[in-house]
């Protein structure tokens, strides 16, 4: 175990049934929201404990490191600036953290709520302004998605902020759920198997994006923003916009974590679980050149052979 997943404490570990009790019902609910309560101290044991261990797995934050966490003023981005400064207070490696917000000028937006909250927590920040909502709103028609212009746009803007701060990794605030949903879009609409990765190099080849959320449900983080009191910014460029094809995958699995709670942290667990042999990508595994052979063991094949169905009461996730 990495310095990073060490410094969270586990000598109270998270029962999930427990957990998830947290927000069923009013009751739960008034529970969970209550900071200093039972529920809400596994909540937020339970988001650092999945925060140190994806910053573990996928070697995110390194000593020296500057962290950019840029913050959109949602429920995600206060979430895991809040669960980073944790961890920066109580890791063995040291490293910075300079919030970023991108004040895109759209109309009406609290140009005042973000800086507040960065003086009153005592953090590093800059706040970079760039009228991003004119040039979308010029170049899309009404009625027309704006999201992938919008991003584009401050993606480039972040990049070139980040080597102005000399920030060695870029973090956003993308949760489990994001990447899931980014893998039913690709699937669906792109004919590609591929997601959100907890860590990337940027679009321009230079800046590190790291996702330190990765492995957070969003329904915690909105339960410890409301804990929390956060002082959260709704997004009215893009939020406005129904229909979109994100919310129709988000609708979809989220009848199927009503149906069956484990399809969805089986689908999680199978993107990190994969075996290029049983798939159809030839530029990952050459079908022309491999050959059989006596005492070779066979695999892959033998999961649900028997019955086509995992045994009644055990988990896909326990033999993956």
């Amino acid at each position: 175990m990495n310095d990073m997943a060490a410094a969270v404490p586990l000598s109270d570990p998270i029962q999930a049934d427990e957990l998830a009790q947290a927000g069923s019902g009013p009751a739960g609910q008034s529970e969970v929201t209550a900071p200093g309560s039972r529920r809400f101290e596994l909540l937020q044991k339970n988001i650092r404990r999945l925060t140190g261990r994806a910053i573990a797995d996928f070697d995110m934050i390194r000593d020296g490191d500057v962290i950019m966490a840029c913050m959109s003023g949602g429920a995600d981005s206060y979430t895991m600036l809040d669960t980073l400064r944790y961890l920066q207070s109580v890791a063995p490696v040291k490293f910075e953290i300079i919030a970023v917000n991108l004040d895109q000028k759209q109309p009406g937006f609290p140009e005042h709520i973000l800086p507040e909250y960065f003086e009153r927590i005592g953090v590093r920040y800059r706040i970079v302004e760039e009228d991003t909502y004119s040039i979308v709103k010029d170049k899309i028609a009404p009625g027309k998605t704006t999201c992938s212009l919008c991003s584009r746009l401050r993606r480039g803007i972040l990049y070139r902020v980040a080597k102005e701060l000399g920030a060695t990794k870029i973090a956003l605030g993308h949760h489990r759920d994001d990447i899931l949903h980014t893998f039913m879009l690709n699937m669906f609409y792109g004919g590609k198997i591929k997601t959100m990765p907890p860590k990337l190099i940027a679009d321009d080849g230079e800046n590190v994006v790291i996702r330190p959320l990765a492995y957070v449900r969003e329904p915690d983080i909105k339960k410890y923003a409301a804990a929390m009191q956060f002082p959260i910014i709704p997004c009215n460029l893009c939020g406005s916009q129904p229909n979109l094809q994100r919310q129709a995958m988000r609708e979809m699995l989220n009848e199927w974590e009503k149906t069956n709670p484990l399809w969805i942290k089986s689908m999680f667990t199978a993107m990190g679980n994969i075996a290029p042999s049983h798939m159809l990508d030839r530029s990952l595994f050459d079908f022309t050149h491999f050959t059989p052979g006596p005492g070779k063991e066979a695999s892959g094949d033998t999961l649900f052979d028997r019955d086509d169905k995992v045994e009644d009461g055990q988990s896909v996730i326990n033999l993956l």
